[in-house]
């Protein structure tokens, strides 16, 4: 029963996704979840190493800037076939992620973070400067959209949101296998105490390593997904502020947590797209509300959610334990 209940929302969250191109004709609404979408899945990647591993990695933006940068080069220059090229693009992330895992892990704490901040900024710098390679500040242009599979095309807005759809439930299938499991057992026991974590037998530094490339991997998909649906891309991909949008999107939707970045990333995109009307002004009035939200739901608002059943919870076992007590005494 109890398995049963917890499957109600994200049952409903899918059968939602799945209508919503059904029930709108409206193209632009379709192509803004899309993109919102993509970003769940790179805040996804953020929360392996920063919710369940601890480790504040602010290189992310460079690395999904990585991943839509090799699938346009592959593709655009290159020549390669689409599938093939969103494959490498993955490889390409996944492995630059490695190499700067095995010294930045090195670190801890702020000077991680600091670390991985000025690795994401050089990342910029290599996009912006090296013309011949990225086309620098002109970007990539006409980067193909996803080649069919079979009977499946995804040339359309529709198809393309299909596709996003896909790799964004098996990215939430896939976090939800890491959490459940041992290995997510592991990453809280580091996030919680690391020197406690080492005197218990954990190789912290291969557990935090893995964790990092599981986000860089998580991290290139999206990236890649993002150049195929937008086809354009340039350097500001990679600016250290859309880092910074990321965490904010897994902070208000609750950083740990297994919907967190989902939640966060969907609130902001589509209230940022909803406040649109008020141009430059639409900032007094998103800037407060986040600020409340912060204050009033520290856990972000799946964890304050969590938080809230936990004690009702508690509060109900309480009552019965009371219950039961004064019945025995009487």
């Amino acid at each position: 029963m109890r398995n049963a209940k917890s499957l109600i929302l994200p049952g409903v969250f899918v059968g939602i996704a799945l209508l919503f191109p059904l029930l709108t004709s409206n193209q632009y609404f379709i192509y803004v979840l899309t993109i919102a979408f993509i970003w769940s899945i790179a805040v996804y990647g953020m929360n392996i190493i920063g919710g369940y591993t601890g480790q504040l990695s602010l290189a992310h933006a460079g690395f999904f800037a990585i991943g839509a940068y090799s699938l346009g080069i592959l593709t655009v220059d290159v020549g390669m076939p689409f599938w093939v090229a969103f494959l490498s693009a993955i490889a390409i992330t996944t492995t630059i992620g490695l190499l700067v895992g095995l010294v930045a892990l090195r670190t801890k704490e702020h000077f991680f973070a600091i670390y991985t901040l000025c690795v994401g900024y050089i990342i910029y710098l290599v996009i912006y400067q090296w013309d011949e390679l990225t086309g620098g500040v002109r970007g990539l242009i006409g980067i193909p959209a996803p080649t069919a599979i079979g009977p499946f095309s995804f040339d359309s807005g529709t198809g393309t949101y299909y596709l996003v759809l896909l790799f964004l439930l098996l990215t939430i299938l896939f976090v939800k296998g890491i959490a459940t499991s041992l290995v997510g057992r592991t990453y809280m026991a580091i996030r919680n105490s690391e020197d406690l974590a080492q005197t218990i037998g954990i190789n912290t530094m291969k557990q935090k390593l893995i964790s990092f490339v599981l986000s860089t991997l998580l991290a290139g998909v999206a990236g890649a997904l993002y150049a195929s649906t937008v086809r354009f891309i340039g350097p500001d991909l990679s600016y250290t502020m859309m880092t910074f949008d990321m965490l904010t999107y897994l902070i208000v939707g609750g950083i740990g947590t297994l919907f967190g970045p989902l939640v966060g990333t969907m609130l902001i995109v589509v209230l940022t797209q909803g406040l649109q009307f008020m141009e430059e002004y639409r900032m007094i009035v998103f800037g407060p509300l986040l600020v409340l939200l912060v204050i009033f739901y520290p856990k972000g608002i799946v964890g304050g959610v969590q938080q809230f059943l936990q004690r009702r919870k508690m509060r109900k076992i309480k009552q019965k334990a009371y219950s039961e007590q004064k019945g025995e005494s009487i």
